[in-house]
């Protein structure tokens, strides 16, 4: 006989958009769910488990809403949990309502609609802290009688009414509905807020005058837009300034660290896959870890600060020129991580035109992922010179290569929404939060859990396919001639590897662009993931290479047979600017599937990407070759 399974109370977080709904939750479950001082970070259901008084609780976080009336794919989510779309059973237990006290007259509007749902409910005001501080002053007792439910304040970042929550969290079942619940009809809704803020709000916030100051300067559509621009100008030119020594003395340590493991094991077939294979290849990745963490690190202060809200804003009316609004720049945002959150953030835009518009060009805001790939070819091949000021040519051309994914994007846009896409632009609505300082500690803890992740494909997805790509790379075993000389012998077995036979196969395609037969094999693996074109450069690089010669090294004295180099200016070009567009990331591919509900929209995707990147990268080697020679 089957016993049935237990079934736990559960428990839904609702509330608008930065509220602190998610902030909430990872203190109450210990996630590490993304938090951001913006809306739109959570775009699905989260369920977390919190243990409390001997019996487990689920709590679900929901994306964020500003009304139970859906007008996005992320708001139908909302409602659909809420009122049990997929049965009776399916209704949550209990209902937290998270409502941020600084923004109380609005909020009440989604606090009225929750209620009449008719579920146990509490309510939980967050930015206690900072709403005292802006001289304003709430009766959370007076509230409570007003609304029929419980009523707490919380500030999860400082553990302020966190244990409340978790007692009420021991009996959701116990916790009242509300006798007579709020008016849903507009013009007594509008009586009844007044009501309720007159009777528990006995001084309002004032909005900060420094904050209100800040905002006239960073909204304005000319100064705004420059300071914009200063600072991913600068953004940039941190990444190589600040992460370069770090990563020198990383690149070091691999080429030191395959040399001697490799001299510890006997047998030579071994010592080469470990040393030349292994290390080789997820070290020409991991070398560029100290630019992830900086890039990491500067956009999670600017999301946190409340500067990315702001410049969504500022984008909306850049936005509008091609077809999109801001809640597309904030899907736009997401995907210099990585495209699959922004593909996902999309369910936040209502319109359905602009948001297949957005999956379509998320691909080209360019991710994590290409960062070793722009790196390295950057810092070996363009020189380090002063353009002007403290503006250095490295940092500039980092620059350009994410301008030209983000002003491509934009063209493609205009194209899709005005000529191959039907549908109508809705009213972009955005609550401009308030300016914090973050903690160092959540900075870094979301830096680190976004790193984390680059670090787990290292591990795993590069490693198995560095450990594929060896062997095939190096069978089967050839006779190598005795006109080789022995510095070529390395070359010439996985010249006529597996690999290599598939490399030179590919020639005729891509010997326009200046490609090699190992930049082919290195391109094929990078559909697997961008990064393991870096690494399968690492790992050929170290076996035909010194020992201790860095992946930069071998790539500058990198040859063709008559002696001319295999990565002239040209061929860079050719390289960064395929980068630049393809779509190389198979998970990308299925999330596209999945957001769009059809293979059509995700072919669509891989097949103009592709043109795109070979017809860019063709015109890049010519022009560069042109102007700069061979």
């Amino acid at each position: 006989m089957t016993t049935p399974a237990v079934r736990h109370p559960r428990v839904s977080l609702v509330g608008s958009p930065n509220a602190g709904k998610t902030t909430l939750f990872n203190a109450l479950t210990g996630l590490r769910a993304k938090t951001a001082n913006y809306p739109g970070v959570t775009v699905t259901r989260r369920i977390g488990e919190v243990r409390v008084e001997g019996r487990t609780v689920q709590l679900e976080d929901l994306p964020g809403t500003y009304s139970l009336e859906p007008a996005s794919p992320d708001e139908q989510v909302v409602v659909d949990s809420l009122v049990g779309a997929d049965g009776p059973d399916a209704r949550p237990d209990g209902l937290i309502i998270v409502a941020d006290v600084t923004t109380l007259r609005r909020s009440l509007i989604l606090i009225a609609q929750a209620l009449a749902l008719g579920l146990p409910s509490v309510l939980a005001v967050t930015m206690i802290d900072e709403f005292d501080r802006l001289g304003g002053s709430v009766d959370l007792q007076r509230l409570s009688a007003a609304l029929g439910v419980e009523v707490v304040g919380v500030v999860p970042t400082k553990g302020r009414g966190l244990e409340t929550v978790r007692g009420l969290l021991a009996a959701p079942g116990d916790w009242p509905v509300p006798v007579l619940p709020p008016p849903s009809e507009p013009a007594e809704m509008a009586a009844w807020i007044d009501s309720v803020l007159t009777d528990v709000v006995h001084v309002p916030s004032r909005r900060s005058p420094w904050t209100e100051r800040v905002d006239r300067v960073l909204l304005h559509p000319v100064i705004g837009t420059l300071i914009f621009a200063v600072v991913m100008v600068t953004f940039f030119q941190i990444i190589f300034a600040w992460a370069a020594p770090l990563s020198d003395a990383i690149d070091s340590f691999f080429v030191w660290l395959g040399g001697t493991v490799g001299g510890l094991i006997g047998w030579e077939p071994l010592a080469r896959f470990v040393a030349d294979g292994l290390i080789a290849g997820v070290g020409a990745v991991l070398v560029f870890l100290p630019q992830i963490l900086l890039l990491f690190v500067m956009l999670s202060f600017l999301e946190n600060v409340g500067y990315m809200a702001r410049a969504a804003i500022l984008m909306d009316r850049l936005m509008g020129v091609f077809g999109l609004e801001g809640r597309s720049f904030v899907a736009l945002l997401s995907s210099y991580a990585c495209a699959i959150p922004g593909i996902m953030a999309t369910r936040s835009i209502p319109a359905s035109r602009q948001r297949l518009a957005t999956i379509l060009i998320s691909p080209l805001m360019t991710c994590s992922a290409r960062l070793p790939v722009y790196t390295l070819f950057i810092a070996a091949f363009v020189p380090n010179v002063v353009v002007i000021g403290p503006l250095r040519l490295q940092g500039l051309v980092m620059l350009g290569l994410y301008l030209l994914g983000a002003v491509t994007a934009m063209i493609v846009s205009t194209i899709l929404t005005r000529a191959a896409l039907s549908g109508t632009r809705l009213p972009f609505f955005m609550e401009l939060p308030p300016y914090r300082l973050p903690g160092v500690k959540h900075v870094l803890t979301q830096t680190w859990d976004s790193a984390r992740h680059f670090v787990r494909k290292a591990g795993t997805i590069i490693l198995a396919t560095t450990a594929v790509l060896w062997v095939l790379l190096n069978v089967p075993a050839v006779e190598v001639p005795p006109s080789v000389p022995a510095n070529q012998v390395a070359s010439y077995q996985m010249e006529n590897s597996i690999a290599g036979t598939l490399g030179r196969a590919m020639e005729p395609v891509f010997s326009p662009l200046g490609f090699d037969w190992e930049i082919n094999v290195a391109l094929l693996s990078s559909f697997a993931a961008r990064e393991v074109f870096v690494s399968t450069l690492g790992q050929i690089s170290a076996a035909e290479g010194d020992d201790d010669q860095s992946i930069s090294a071998a790539l500058q004295s990198q040859t063709w047979p008559d002696g001319s180099p295999v990565y002239t200016p040209g061929t860079v070009a050719a390289i960064l600017l395929f980068f630049v567009f393809a779509l190389q990331c198979m998970s990308t591919i299925a999330v596209m599937r999945r957001e769009t509900n059809s293979w059509r929209w995700p072919l669509v995707a891989f097949v103009y990407l592709s043109l795109l990147a070979y017809s860019a990268a063709w015109i890049g080697n010519r022009v560069v070759t042109a102007i700069v020679g061979g």
